[in-house]
């Protein structure tokens, strides 16, 4: 019995050493050397019996022997397989997150602080580690290091060896390594695999259709005003912050899906297609795969409009039957069209790995079967003012559409970016054809019919422009003959083909004079602005309005006057009371005389519109400017006109402005021409003169060869 405890009592013995060796362990069952890891004592008052004797040998030193290896999931089987390349999205890159103690902290280390914590209270003040420290780990010169993904233990163990140091120099062993990483170069890519993409699979498996986009979320390369090249779109698309080439293994992108390009494709990557092509065909096939993708985004988007919105029995539920037709017109028509367009396309794609042209069908489509896109956009101002009223006076419909936008399938987006899709695509059309034109001047025979379909589609895009002018302006004639009153004045016929309205508005009188006389009880007038006349209006109410006096705009001259002028009545006395003066002059008014009225505005943002307006003959007589000199905008969000001297624009759309004032810009839409008025918020200037040169070119150029 006593030869068995003897036996146990050894081998526990020689346990307690080894334990207390591994660990290094005084005497007493502490770490040597004031190590901040505090573990309680081995050793208890029932053990004592099996202290050591000093007949058993000590056990040879820690520094004698070899450490066991460390191996970092950075030198992994599977690091070294798979590469130690980290994907990971900008946020968790730079963002600064609320740091928790306990968070993201590893076992080991949480376990042993918490243990020195007990012993040691100053240990509370240490620091806690956690991904966030991630943002503190910068490389020379400001890069990003790699194996970032690793860095919260590591700073962990260096941390807690750090606190160790300062009561003695021995640490522990073995100890784990900051590893000494070099910068790398980024191994050279193919063309076709350098575009990374976040929440996908890498690979396509041949069709692009894998992952559609929203069209109201993309932005063609082909509408591109930065002049960069085709190779450096291709490589990198442009984040937020600009163009820049990652110099680190770690890629940092924006958590957003990527557009795949015709280089990208398996079939044309084991083609091996690409080492034969020059530069400007490989530019040329992307254009033209570009028109490709882009009509499959728009085709999704119009399928989610007519699937969510055109068939939902709530939201038709709200309206009457012409309200409905108002509202979506003929989208099916549009749906169609597209459809077969697209389908075009595809067979095309299909049948080439490098396409010979698709100049035929666009043009064929655009002459044959595009006109549903005319009838709908000559809707549009039906479709707008039924919306408008709808969604002011109809809670029901509101209730019902803002369920339906909420839909995961509709992305978070509002029906109207749904609603102006035919009006973005058919606007953006002639600017990719134009590209595709620019790609095919190498080749006469390709340049000649990309020409061909440019001009067949210029021509879809005037006769829509047409279309949805004719339809208001005639809509707005009829309406303004029914409330304007000629009785007081000679009157003359209103309606006319080739008349339309300007501006309009209420402004107040400075002075009551002559005609004014009649309505001095009033010191305000409404006027009518038309392309041709000035009507000059008492207002009686919303739909009624007495006409006193009216002149051919031929006949109209106009200046704007400073508060302090002495031409105003009461010079400077005046000034208070009229802010923003102007003078209007009638030199052969109703009666054939001549007649002054002094008018003032609210502010110097309208009295600027209603110079601008007044002055309308006389801009058309001056002829064209030097438009290279003007500023350039680009603009980042659609606007709708809400007045008559405002412009609609779409995302994408370049205007030059010609004036500015109090935060609203006058401008000439580049691609067709139309002027009007628009908020500065919602564009960007143009810095680049090299993009504000070439914006100019192609603006004269598209003017002479489609005769837009």
């Amino acid at each position: 019995m006593s030869q068995r405890h003897s036996d146990s009592s050894l081998e526990e013995k020689l346990l307690e050493y080894r334990f207390h060796s591994e660990l290094q362990l005084d005497a007493n069952g502490n770490p040597k050397s004031k190590l901040p890891i505090v573990r309680g004592s081995l050793r208890s008052k029932t053990n004592a019996a099996f202290e050591p004797e000093s007949s058993v040998p000590p056990p040879s030193p820690v520094e004698d022997r070899e450490p066991r290896a460390i191996v970092l999931s950075t030198q992994s089987p599977a690091a070294l397989k798979m590469g130690t390349q980290q994907l990971i999205p900008r946020s968790l890159a730079v963002a600064s997150k609320a740091k928790t103690p306990t968070r993201h902290q590893s076992f080991g280390a949480a376990m042993l602080s918490k243990e020195a914590a007990r012993r040691d209270p100053q240990l509370l003040s240490g620091p806690s580690f956690s991904l966030d420290d991630m943002d503190m780990d910068m490389g020379p010169g400001g890069a990003l290091s790699r194996n970032r993904r690793n860095q919260s233990y590591r700073a962990a163990m260096k941390g807690l060896g750090s606190l160790s140091s300062k009561g003695d120099s021995s640490q522990l062993s073995p100890k784990l390594q900051s590893l000494a990483e070099e910068p790398s170069q980024p191994p050279i890519q193919c063309p076709a695999k350098n575009k990374r993409m976040l929440g996908r699979k890498r690979v396509h498996k041949g069709s692009f259709k894998d992952d559609p986009q929203f069209y109201q979320e993309i932005r063609e390369r082909g509408l591109n005003t930065s002049h960069e090249s085709d190779d450096d779109m291709l490589d990198e698309p442009p984040g937020p912050e600009g163009t820049q080439r990652a110099d680190t293994t770690i890629v940092v992108k924006s958590y957003r899906p990527a557009q795949v390009t015709w280089s990208q494709l398996p079939e044309v990557v084991e083609s091996g297609v690409l080492d034969k092509l020059c530069t400007e065909e490989r530019k040329r096939q992307e254009a033209i795969f570009e028109i490709l993708t882009s009509e499959f985004s728009y085709l999704h988007s119009l399928g989610i409009l007519v699937a969510e919105f055109l068939r939902s029995p709530e939201l038709r539920a709200t309206m009457t039957q012409m309200e409905h037709h108002h509202l979506f017109s003929n989208i099916l028509d549009v749906l169609a069209a597209s459809q077969r367009f697209f389908k075009a396309l595809e067979q095309r794609h299909q049948a080439q790995v490098c396409v010979e042209d698709i100049s035929d069908i666009l043009e064929e489509h655009a002459e044959r079967h595009f006109h549903p896109y005319v009838v709908y956009c000559s809707n549009e101002v039906y479709q707008q003012r039924t919306l408008q009223r709808l969604t002011n006076s109809n809670a029901a419909f509101r209730e019902a559409l803002r369920d339906i936008e909420k839909q995961p399938a509709c992305g978070g987006l509002p029906m109207i970016s749904f609603l102006i899709l035919p009006m973005q695509r058919v606007t953006r059309l002639p600017l990719l054809t134009d590209t595709l034109c620019l790609k095919s001047q190498g080749h006469p025979e390709r340049y000649k019919a990309a020409s061909q379909a440019l001009k067949a589609i210029s021509k879809l895009v005037r006769q829509c422009n047409e279309g949805a002018h004719t339809m208001e302006r005639t809509e707005q004639m009829y309406t303004l003959h029914t409330q304007l009153d000629f009785s007081k004045v000679k009157s003359f016929p209103l309606i006319s083909a080739s008349r339309w309205l300007l501006k309009r508005g209420e402004l107040f009188l400075v002075e009551e004079a002559g005609l004014f006389r009649k309505i001095a009880s009033r010191p305000t007038c409404y006027l009518f602005l038309f392309n041709d006349v000035l009507i000059i209006t008492k207002k009686k109410s919303e739909d009624s309005y007495v006409v006193q006096d009216y002149a051919q705009l031929d006949h109209v001259q106009v200046r704007k006057l400073e508060p302090l002028e002495p031409s105003l009545p009461g010079g400077g006395n005046r000034s208070s009371s009229v802010p923003h003066p102007f003078q209007v002059t009638l030199l052969r008014n109703s009666e054939g005389r001549q007649e002054q009225v002094l008018l003032s505005s609210d502010s110097a943002c309208d009295r600027a519109r209603w110079i601008t307006a007044l002055t309308y003959k006389e801009r058309q007589w001056q002829g064209p400017t030097n438009k290279g000199e003007l500023p350039q905008v680009e603009v980042t969000k659609a606007y709708f006109a809400k007045q008559a001297d405002e412009i609609t624009l779409q995302q994408a759309d370049v205007v030059l402005v010609m004036k500015e004032e109090d935060g609203w810009l006058h401008g000439e839409r580049l691609r067709d021409g139309e002027m009007g008025w628009f908020p500065e918020d919602f564009a960007r200037r143009i810095t680049s003169p090299v993009a504000v040169e070439g914006n100019v070119r192609r603006m004269e150029r598209l003017r002479v060869e489609t005769d837009v």
